[in-house]
């Protein structure tokens, strides 16, 4: 009897461990940034410090839900954003880590404004400017409302 109960428990923590991370607009927020000079555009650029917590999620499932955005009309850029296409971060209404890039195996039948639930793996980009900071890849993700 205490090898089956010691066996299900063992299941439930594995299960947990494995289990997709919840984030928030709050925990992006937790990122500091310097200025950083790219030759390639003679320009400088807003280079991101992510905050530990965050680090430690770099390549985990996590989900987040928010505004989604069809950016490109050919289907190349959608974005998870924080506030709606009219108050976004392209508007001037908040900074970088208020906009997460998604990356979908196929093309969601989603469109802009649709608030979101969507679940992918975490990448932390602080080079790569033609991207954003925050993407998630092989993403999947439904409507809330």
């Amino acid at each position: 009897m205490k090898n089956r109960l010691f066996f299900l428990l063992l299941m439930l923590f594995s299960i947990r461990a494995m289990a997709q991370v919840d984030l928030t607009w709050k925990d992006l927020a937790n990122i500091s940034y310097t200025e950083k000079y790219f030759a390639a555009y003679d320009s400088n650029f807003l280079y991101p410090r992510f905050s530990d917590e965050i680090s430690n999620l770099e390549g985990k499932e996590v989900s987040i839900s928010g505004y989604f955005l069809d950016m490109d009309p050919n289907g190349q850029l959608f974005i998870l954003s924080k506030n709606p296409l009219a108050s976004c971060f392209f508007c001037g209404n908040g900074g970088p880590e208020t906009a997460v890039e998604l990356q979908f195996k196929t093309r969601p039948d989603f469109k802009t404004d649709d608030i979101v639930l969507i679940t992918g793996k975490l990448k932390l980009n602080k080079d790569d400017v033609e991207h954003f900071n925050y993407i998630l890849t092989d993403c999947s993700g439904f409507r809330i409302k």
